[in-house]
């Protein structure tokens, strides 16, 4: 042992001895490391590191992340594996659910604004238009903060301690919701012409900016408005929370002002390349080649590598390609519902004769849904509509008539068979407790690959998720035209409806509650009810917590066959509608969930920061 040492010291000796012959030892540079000069003078690298805080920007839901959460409001719920039941039964949302305090985030590019400016010897051109999209990226996340949190300290510089004992210095006190929401637009308005990026929707460009500031200007003024109008508003004395109502117009007029950019010069279209309108409102989401109507997406590529398995885990039962996983998020008749139909009458389905004393009876299973926005369609698979070229056929079970009424039959498994020989249970449901098939009666579509292989473990899905869509625009632009009583807001409403297969100037006035309909359906499974639901301060009264409010609970639609031998309805088709199976507590959104949490750890760093009302 003692030999072993005196050979190691002995190596380790004549590794000094001669590596101190060489008297530029300490000027060596690293060779697995770069260095700040060589990131911030280098095209590429700088590239690199914008590649990956584009993909550390926060997103409550996302084809990569939270995704489960379009479970965990009235859009759909969860009929996945039982190990996530629990977003069938939140008693109610925790208030730290939307948290977000990503300063991790912010320094990193107040850091890389730093270097660009201090060491990049690139052109001013090119030097320019990074740091553009540096303060984009860093607004972007300002935006994520404030429609979260409230008012949160704006910091654009690198903090440093200087080890003195007293960091008071760098304890920051939260600016008031109304700066934050003034920063992230005065920096998008800043920005527009020295972004680049002309025509990429996966980097920011000016039409990226100018989208920011029409949704981020219509929250404020949302915001604003609504908040003000409450019997008691929700505010802070410093102005953390709550905005001045006087300014509601102001922030309306820059959100229109930005939308009507977008639609006039930014040469975006509703995508309309596929006759088949439901096929067509699809495809406006997934599309890649050739879609106009995305204005900025965070992509994924099979060829990089780069993909996700939202596919995998929401494919609809009868198609899925994997011996695992499938189904998990399915929408409620609540949204199903919310599509009218094209003659713009309610979207209610007609299951009962107008006394409800009996059903009404179809000769398929698909008739029920016939004539509805086409928009329905395409968000998601309703009992005989077609997927991936194949009939999803769904029959929870057959109505067996008895002489005077009927006896409601079911199973309990899949691909079961009657004693006529007819279907009992269908492949794909829908069934009460089975995990991994419908327990709605209706699929996801919206968002889920039609690629082949794309919903296995193996290869997975290189869908896009889309941020902004010129859908969500002309929204945008229809509502706060409608706050400021200009009369073409209902114009924009008409342009989508026409898309979906209304006809042309199919509404001749708007109502408020138009728009929130609309934004509805265009826009589900997209990660907006949430946020509009918020800004409208109605969230706590759609989700009331209330079992008799319809649209804090979950509602299914199962069909059945009719079994009633020499009658002619014999072989058709009924639909009973209930509370959701697998749904046992009706959403509860209370007064504290409109701003989250901050978390006493923040609150212990930082004696200046204040708690949001409530908590």
């Amino acid at each position: 042992m003692k030999l072993f040492k005196k050979y190691i010291l002995g190596l380790t000796l004549l590794s000094v001895l001669s590596t101190s012959c060489n008297s530029d030892y300490l000027e060596l540079e690293p060779p697995n490391i770069l260095l700040d000069d060589q990131v911030w003078n280098d095209t590429k690298l700088i590239t690199g590191v914008l590649s990956n805080y584009y993909d550390r920007l926060p997103a409550h839901t996302s084809l990569t992340g939270g995704w489960a959460d379009f479970a965990a409001y009235d859009e759909a719920m969860w009929s996945g594996y039982s190990g996530n039941d629990g977003l069938n039964n939140i008693v109610t949302y925790n208030f730290d659910r939307w948290q977000l305090w990503d300063y991790g985030l912010i320094r990193d590019i107040n850091l890389s604004i730093d270097k660009l400016n201090t060491l990049s010897e690139l052109p001013e051109n090119q030097k320019t238009q990074f740091l553009s999209e540096l303060r984009f990226i860093r607004a972007y996340v300002y935006f994520e903060h404030v429609k979260r949190m409230g008012g949160v300290p704006i910091i654009t510089e690198e903090l440093i301690y200087d080890f003195s004992g007293d960091p008071s210095y760098l304890q920051y006190p939260r600016n008031t919701e109304a700066e934050v929401y003034d920063f992230v637009i005065s920096e998008m308005e800043e920005i527009v012409t020295t972004l680049g990026n002309e025509g990429s929707n996966t980097r920011a460009n000016r039409f990226t900016a100018l989208a920011v500031v029409s949704r981020a200007a219509l929250y404020a003024g949302s915001l604003a408005k609504y908040n003000a109008a409450m019997g008691a508003p929700i505010q802070l004395p410093g102005g953390e929370v709550g905005i001045d109502p006087s300014r509601a117009n102001e922030y309306y007029t820059k959100s229109l002002q930005a939308s009507r950019t977008i639609l006039q010069e930014g040469g975006y279209g509703l995508y309309k390349s596929n006759p088949d309108l439901g096929e067509n409102f699809y495809e406006a989401i997934i599309t890649k080649n050739g879609n106009s109507e995305v204005i900025w997406a965070q992509d994924f590529l099979l060829a990089a590598d780069k993909r996700h398995g939202f596919t995998y885990d929401n494919i609809a039962r009868p198609v899925r390609e994997d011996n695992l996983s499938s189904s998990a998020i399915t929408p409620g008749l609540n949204l199903v519902e919310d599509f009218q139909y094209l003659d713009g009458s309610s979207g209610e389905l007609k299951t009962r004769t107008p006394d409800g004393s009996d059903y009404i009876y179809y000769d398929e299973v698909d008739d029920i849904f016939e004539n509805k926005d086409a928009r329905m369609y395409g968000t998601v698979i309703y009992p005989g509509a077609s997927f991936r070229g194949q009939e999803i056929f769904m029959q929870a079970g057959v109505m067996v008539w008895n002489g005077s009424s009927y006896d409601q039959i079911e199973s309990d498994g899949l691909a079961t068979e009657y004693t006529d020989g007819g279907i009992l249970v269908a492949p794909g449901g829908p069934h009460r407790s089975i995990q991994e098939v419908s327990n709605t009666g209706f699929y996801l579509r919206k968002y889920v690959d039609n690629a082949v292989g794309s919903s296995t473990r193996g290869i997975r899905s290189e869908v896009w998720w889309v941020r902004f869509r010129l859908g969500e625009i002309y929204l945008n632009a229809a509502e706060a035209a409608f706050e400021l009583g200009e009369a073409d807001a209902v114009d924009y409403i008409n342009a989508l409806r026409e898309r979906a297969g209304f006809g042309a100037n199919s509404l001749s006035s708007l109502t408020m509650e138009d728009i929130m309909r609309e934004r509805r359906v265009e826009l589900a499974f997209e990660d907006h009810v949430v946020w509009d639901y918020k800004r409208w301060r109605i969230a706590h009264e759609k989700w009331s917590g209330n079992p008799n409010n319809p649209e804090s609970m979950i509602y299914s639609l199962y069909p059945y066959r009719v079994v009633r031998p020499g009658d002619p309805r014999d072989g058709k088709f009924v639909f009973v509608r209930s509370v959701a199976p697998r749904f046992r507590a009706p959403r509860f959104f209370q007064m504290g969930n409109y701003y989250s949490l901050i978390h006493q750890d923040v609150l212990d760093a930082n004696p200046k920061i204040v708690r949001n009302p409530f908590h």
